[in-house]
């Protein structure tokens, strides 16, 4: 296990620093604006623009990266998302903070894929799943323990958005540090909708509306909880617990879906998102134990659609089509993030902060309609037909680049006679 690992633990490492400032300033934003009394219109934008910076630099940034290298990219992305940062707390701004965050989407882009394409480049047969294991579950823990730290600290002051720049610095230290070459050329893959919907409608639909239930919840969960009446450490908590448990989730959940028809599960998971976002907005509880197990089972379930979405996916594509259909759904998922927000803000200021989960409740009840819909229209790939789902988590929330998918197990495997970095094996798997 060390073995497989000890290479690329400098490049984790700045992995998880990086993804600590990421969900750091990620809760902070909205924390301290609806401290300021910015509007739910406006916390909403946030997140809407950081999400489009995002997407625009999974096709950008790969041509930025080829044109100067990828150290000195890496430093840039680093340095710039370190700057703005620093610029949020030095200028306490609504108009400042949602331009800010598209240069934070972008950047963020940039430095996911240069890792994990560093990774890739690192990785063998034997321990791709390895890596890529950890890699999610450090993203994981890197997006939960920034969360945390709001907590402890007054998010009204300076002094953790100076620790956002802190931490985004020392980010860029073991990668710079590393003695890996420098990896393969990054892939900027083509979203080809009509291709996407034919191949599987169900996942079409339902990645669109995970990430605009993900989006909208992922971005004004903050906001909801400090509207809620919850201060800064519980909401952090609150945020957090909802990760982790859709992560745990997805293990029981992606087993039944390797013996099942797909689409059962994710209606039966969509379901149970919807009824518990709207026993939330029915009831509106105050008491924060209440408020925390239902956010909890919406969290769960919500949490664990995406990894069975993808599957059902590619249970109908091509045996080398994994890295073309999943980056496809990657980039629907991303235009979902950057709907939801839009949407759930204006929504909280006409009924309230409990309406937040009206909106992610109506994502899910479509999900939970078009999947029996669909079932009943195409047949399910026999059980023996597919492939199992990996035994490991698959975070869809923050966004993940197309360079990931190439680190996936599930992805067409490099042939044995083949070094890692060799190009010629990711020919099927450009859009």
């Amino acid at each position: 296990m060390s073995r497989n690992l000890l290479p690329v633990m400098s490049l984790l490492l700045g992995t998880l620093f990086l993804f600590l400032g990421n969900g750091l300033h990620g809760l902070l934003l909205p924390v301290r604006g609806a401290a300021e009394g910015y509007s739910n219109e406006v916390l909403g934008l946030l997140g809407t623009s950081w999400a489009s910076g995002f997407v625009l630099g999974c096709f950008v940034a790969p041509q930025l990266v080829m044109r100067v290298g990828h150290v000195r990219a890496f430093s840039t992305f680093v340095s710039l998302i370190s700057v703005t940062a620093l610029l949020t707390g030095i200028f306490v701004d609504s108009y400042w903070w949602v331009a800010l965050r598209i240069v934070t989407g972008f950047c963020t882009a940039g430095t996911s894929m240069i890792i994990e394409s560093w990774l890739n480049e690192r990785a063998t047969n034997e321990s791709r799943g390895m890596i890529f294991s950890f890699y999610i579950s450090i993203t994981l823990i890197g997006v939960v323990g920034g969360q945390m730290m709001v907590g402890p600290l007054d998010p009204e002051t300076a002094t953790l958005f100076m620790i956002c720049g802190i931490v985004y610095g020392i980010a860029v230290l073991p990668t710079l540090m590393s003695t890996a070459a420098s990896p393969q050329p990054l892939k900027s893959l083509k979203l080809d909708l009509p291709l996407l919907y034919r191949n599987s409608p169900v996942s079409f639909i339902g990645i669109l509306m995970i990430g605009i239930a993900n989006g909208a919840y992922g971005t004004l969960g903050a906001v909801f909880g400090t509207r809620a009446g919850l201060d800064a450490g519980t909401i952090a908590l609150l945020l957090s617990t909802t990760i982790f448990l859709g992560a745990i989730m997805q293990f029981p959940a992606g087993k039944l879906s390797d013996r099942i028809d797909r689409r059962y599960v994710l209606a039966a998971l969509s379901l149970i998102a919807a009824l518990a976002a709207l026993v939330i907005f029915a009831f509106g509880p105050t008491d924060p134990l209440h408020i925390f197990i239902l956010v909890g089972i919406y969290g769960a379930a919500a949490n664990a659609l995406y990894p069975i979405a993808v599957a059902h996916a590619n249970d109908f594509a091509k045996a080398d089509e994994f890295v073309k259909v999943s980056g496809g759904l990657l980039l629907l998922f991303g235009i979902g993030t950057i709907i939801g927000p839009t949407i759930g803000g204006p929504v909280m200021t006409a009924a309230g902060p409990y309406a937040l989960f009206a909106v992610t409740a109506l994502a899910h009840l479509s999900i939970f309609a078009y999947a029996l819909y669909r079932s009943r229209l195409r047949a399910a790939i026999p059980a023996a037909d597919r492939e199992n789902m990996p035994n490991l988590p698959i975070s869809a929330s923050p966004l993940s680049t197309p360079e990931s998918l190439t680190l996936d197990p599930r992805s067409t495997p490099l042939d044995e006679t083949q070094e890692p970095g060799d190009e010629t094996n990711l020919e099927g798997a450009k859009a």
